[in-house]
């Protein structure tokens, strides 16, 4: 069963390596050890629960994704420091992805804010660039959180939103053109009405499967790209 994303924070520093010891993120961490013994791996998704929850929508990612030998490895609850402890030990050793997919950062909002967030999310592209020279970064930008206004806030639903958007305004300056592209694709999950749109993250956090197809579409382009 997929763990709630309640880790984030769990260190004051969002760039601190940091392992779980849960029953989820154990098995999952040793699926992906055992999976990149099994064959190459073209594009590789790294991320949390959003990334994870793409095995909801296996045509979708078949569809896009199945030329490209593709991997998911997304944690449930994982924030920053734990995908960092991930990579740190075994999950992109003895791998060569064209392109790292790379979505994280919604599990910190809670507890850090938006510089920290950015700088950790830093800290992870540095550390894949450092480890995997050759691959390229696709770096999904944190997409919306609800409520989208401060008006519908309350004790169990906070606004986080001011947190997202600095976060976001540090990411997209990791952008180079060329090894490490930014895509920011919050727009196309908010409505007229400045809200998020229901029938694609209906608990405004995780993308359902219409959801999943607004991202893949979005990325869909760049992702040709980069794999060329």
């Amino acid at each position: 069963m997929e763990q709630p994303d309640l880790s984030a924070g769990e260190l004051v520093d969002a760039s601190t390596p940091a392992e779980r010891t849960d029953e989820h993120f154990i098995e999952r961490h040793a699926t992906f050890l055992r999976r990149i013994k099994d064959g190459p791996i073209g594009v590789l998704f790294l991320g949390d629960s959003i990334t994870r929850r793409w095995v909801e929508a296996p045509e979708l990612w078949e569809h896009y994704f199945g030329d490209y030998q593709p991997a998911n490895f997304g944690v449930g609850g994982d924030a920053i420091q734990n995908l960092l402890w991930r990579i740190l030990n075994g999950e992109i050793d003895g791998i060569h992805p064209r392109v790292i997919v790379l979505l994280i950062g919604t599990n910190n909002v809670p507890t850090h804010t938006g510089a920290e967030i950015a700088a950790a999310v830093g800290k992870v592209v540095d550390t894949l660039q450092e480890k995997l020279p050759e691959t390229r970064i696709l770096l999904v930008a944190i997409f919306p959180r609800g409520p989208q206004n401060r008006d519908d806030a309350n004790a169990d639903n906070p606004y986080y939103m001011d947190v997202v958007n600095a976060a976001n305004s540090e990411l997209v300056k990791l952008d180079n053109g060329d090894t490490i592209r930014v895509l920011d694709i919050g727009s196309s999950l908010i409505g007229p009405d400045g809200n998020i749109i229901a029938e694609l993250m209906p608990d405004q956090l995780h993308l359902v499967e219409p959801g999943y197809k607004v991202w893949a579409e979005a990325m869909k382009g760049l992702l040709q790209d980069m794999m060329a």
